[in-house]
């Protein structure tokens, strides 16, 4: 048994889980390497090719480098979990309206989960995963905050994660940036690593159509919600879309409507089949209401605590007000921010302290 003790990887097959074996190969760890197969692509009906981490040739990958550097390497089927939780979960989310985000979801429900349980088979007293985000131990708390590298940070999709989870989870690459792994990946013989693109899409919707996944996911969907209404906020009717879950908050392009000035998506109304446009300074929100929150680095958040506060996972954060209602939270920025998205993740961060997150409910309109 290693000084160090004994740590299932998640392994993906890409240049980050890859260089993270390597790091805590080199630590004097006992590694124990898992990769997880969470989607078929062939179900999802899309033109594209199978890539990304659930192929066989990432499987490959990742069993090959484990080879290399002796440690054992499962494979975990997580299919069933993983459909029937994150992708029904996406396919009802669109159907009541909101933009969900699948990512988090499966972090916190599914892949930790699916890694601790298995950790726990095998002997191990850590997980491991190749995100860009630190965590440390402060005041009897395990806080999670931005990777060193900010432009690769994952920080926003791990706010859903328990203390925990979290006490057992180790982030190699907390302390260095891309550009240092790439160097890493061919200074150690992997260079075809570091040629790999990324993908950034989602995992079972790999040619990025989204509509087109509803529609294969949802007999007649199309001919139920065809030809509903475009309104204003006043109720006057500008024309027919092609079915409300087919839109996002903020689009502008493709909604197929002209009334002589650009016009954005600015509320999805599902019960009516109603999509309701406006300007695009009718899109700026100061206020939305966020549900099933979790926090991390404090056990109670502290009264109108001040944030920096995304609403996306590109998003460069608004400062904002936080305070308690009932069991969600009210958030007031100081300063107007634009396509606030029902279903959508918002984060708080303090510093470069993940705070917590949870998710956008309806946010109330300036107009």
């Amino acid at each position: 048994m290693s000084k160090k003790g004994k740590v299932l990887l998640a392994m993906s097959g890409g240049i980050d889980s890859s260089i993270a074996a390597l790091l805590l190969h080199e630590q004097g760890y006992e590694v124990v390497g898992i990769t997880m197969k969470t989607w078929d692509y062939a179900s999802s009906g899309g033109s594209s090719k199978e890539t990304g981490c659930c192929s066989l040739d990432s499987i490959n990958d990742a069993r090959s480098l484990a080879v290399n550097l002796g440690f054992p390497h499962f494979i975990l089927d997580i299919r069933n979990e993983f459909g029937n939780f994150v992708v029904d979960n996406f396919v009802e989310e669109y159907l009541a309206g909101r933009t969900p985000n699948p990512c988090v979801l499966c972090n916190t429900h599914i892949k930790w989960e699916a890694l601790l349980k298995r950790a726990d088979m095998l002997d191990c007293e850590f997980i491991a995963t190749g995100h860009y985000a630190r965590i440390r131990q402060e005041n009897n708390r395990y806080v999670v905050s931005k990777g060193l590298d900010q432009t690769k940070d994952q920080s926003y999709v791990l706010w859903g994660l328990t203390q925990e989870s979290l006490k057992r989870t180790l982030f190699p690459l907390q302390n260095y940036h891309k550009s240092e792994i790439k160097q890493m990946a061919i200074e150690n013989g992997y260079a075809d690593l570091a040629a790999k693109s990324e993908s950034y899409e989602i995992c079972f919707v790999p040619d990025n159509d989204y509509r087109g996944f509803l529609k294969r996911k949802v007999e007649g969907l199309e001919e139920r919600v065809n030809g509903g209404n475009f309104v204003d906020r006043t109720g006057r009717v500008l024309g027919k879309h092609k079915g409300y879950p087919f839109y996002t908050i903020g689009q502008r392009k493709g909604l197929e409507i002209a009334v002589g000035e650009p016009l954005h998506v600015l509320e999805i109304q599902p019960d009516t089949n109603t999509v309701v446009l406006g300007t695009k300074e009718e899109l700026d929100l100061q206020q939305m209401i966020v549900g099933k929150y979790n926090l991390i680095k404090y056990a109670k958040l502290p009264d109108d605590f001040q944030s920096l506060t995304k609403i996306r996972y590109k998003d460069p954060g608004t400062v904002a007000t936080v305070s308690h209602l009932d069991d969600k939270l009210n958030v007031l920025f100081h300063n107007p921010v634009a396509a606030i998205a029902p279903g959508q993740s918002a984060v708080f961060y303090e510093g470069d302290d993940l705070v917590g997150g949870g998710i956008i409910e309806r946010p109330k309109p300036l107009f």
